[in-house]
């Protein structure tokens, strides 16, 4: 009988981690752009006054993952960016998801406004316009999110959204 081969642990290099974020990225828009246009055809959600916001909620989740390993980026706003994409993920924020579903992530939405629009500061709008793979143009949701803010979230939430964005 030929002797067993041994496997040796294969060393995870910059590539495999990245496949391996790629992966989970993917996985998690998937799940939230199919719960975002279930709500979206739901009674309650045809209705609601945020649904176009929350609509967008998995492309500007995948623009944040796009902008956070482009070079062309500044690494002090890819620092935000990942940010951004952590309180994205994570169940418990100031709009918690598992209690309020979809309306959980307007939150969300204002945070990544915030981030994408301090960082037009430092970066072209173009490179902000390449990586965006929803329908319309970026600049002008980011405007038009930053603007409803005050309204969608209340000044003493928002507040905070932009304590988290300075934080960051």
């Amino acid at each position: 009988m030929p002797a067993k081969k041994k496997h040796l642990p294969v060393p995870v290099s910059a590539t495999d981690d990245a496949a391996e974020l790629d992966t989970r990225q993917r996985d998690f828009y998937q799940r939230l752009r199919l719960r975002m246009r279930a709500w979206s055809t739901s009674k309650k959600g045809r209705s609601h006054r945020w649904a176009e916001y929350l609509l967008l909620a998995p492309d500007i989740f995948h623009l944040l993952c796009k902008l956070a390993m482009d070079p062309r980026v500044p690494f002090e706003h890819r620092a935000k960016l990942m940010g951004a994409i952590a309180y994205y993920v994570s169940p418990f924020d100031l709009f918690a998801e598992v209690m309020l579903g979809p309306l959980g992530f307007l939150d969300d939405i204002a945070l990544a406004a915030f981030v994408l629009n301090g960082l037009l500061k430092d970066t072209p709008p173009e490179v902000l316009q390449s990586q965006w793979a929803g329908d319309g143009d970026i600049l002008d949701w980011v405007k038009r999110i930053l603007g409803s803010a005050d309204d969608m979230l209340g000044r003493r939430l928002l507040g905070r959204v932009r304590k988290q964005v300075k934080a960051n």
